[in-house]
């Protein structure tokens, strides 16, 4: 399946309409369990009320670096993506609400290594789209300060779906790969934990997979969204939560730390 496609609908609508952009990041918040996870880890490492240095590796939509701006009382934000429109949309957007402390730009993080030094980088979902994933880890390394962390978000081996993702060059990690590549890089692992577990992965069907296959058919299914999740939402809201609280044995999706 092609997913960018279908992310590049949803990002040309941000763009142009950015009061809906809060909007959106509000359902991503809602219908991603991943994103319940990094938000669940930036919170237990990091106090809201000390000044972060934060760098948003593959910040796609941008909804990290919303909420480290809007969690955190004095943040400061450097979003990079392979995507020039996404970052050059992300861009407009800060200017417009008046973040001093951000910046987006246009990058591959094979090559690129920022000047500056961060407390916590995140890299949610990106990994597997980069061959060369050991340089990426080698390049955070360097520009992570001491006592600073790491989150890594990626579908697990048991992902079978990850296979036929066509922007993907690996289906995933196995817990040893991922905590050998890091160890390899100069990291230290703090937690690992498997995601969309059995209750995580039901969720994932009802709100992500098989509305975004619809959408993919017909963009008239838009009209019987809201619809659909006024009836499947509040149960997978409650498979979402069973699964972020249960310690999975094995999962679709990986969650790491590392300082």
């Amino acid at each position: 399946m092609h997913y960018d496609k279908i992310k590049d609908k949803f990002a040309k609508l941000i763009d142009l309409f950015p009061a809906f952009r809060k909007l959106f990041y509000y359902s991503l918040d809602m219908l991603l369990l991943r994103q319940w996870y990094v938000k669940r880890a930036i919170k237990k490492h990091f106090s809201k009320n000390n000044p972060i240095r934060f760098y948003d590796a593959g910040a796609g939509f941008g909804q990290y670096s919303y909420f480290v701006l809007k969690y955190f009382n004095k943040a400061r934000v450097q979003a990079v993506d392979l995507k020039k429109d996404y970052m050059d949309s992300f861009g407009r957007y800060a200017k417009l609400v008046g973040w001093q402390d951000f910046t987006a730009q246009q990058a591959d993080l094979v090559d690129y290594l920022p000047k500056d030094k961060f407390d916590l980088i995140v890299a949610i979902d990106i990994l597997e789209h980069i061959e060369n994933d050991r340089q990426v880890l080698q390049n955070f390394r360097q520009v992570l300060d001491k006592g600073g962390k790491l989150i890594i978000s990626s579908p697990s081996t048991f992902d079978e779906s990850a296979k036929f993702v066509a922007e993907h060059v690996r289906p995933g990690y196995d817990k040893e790969e991922i905590i050998s590549k890091l160890e390899n890089a100069g990291f230290k692992i703090i937690s690992f934990d498997y995601s969309y577990g059995k209750f995580g992965h039901l969720a994932w069907l009802l709100t992500m997979k098989y509305p975004m296959s619809l959408l993919g058919k017909s963009k008239l299914f838009f009209l019987l969204l809201p619809l659909y999740y006024i009836v499947l939402y509040p149960i997978s809201a409650f498979l979402m939560w069973l699964d972020l609280k249960m310690k999975n044995k094995v999962g679709t999706g990986i969650v790491v730390v590392a300082e």
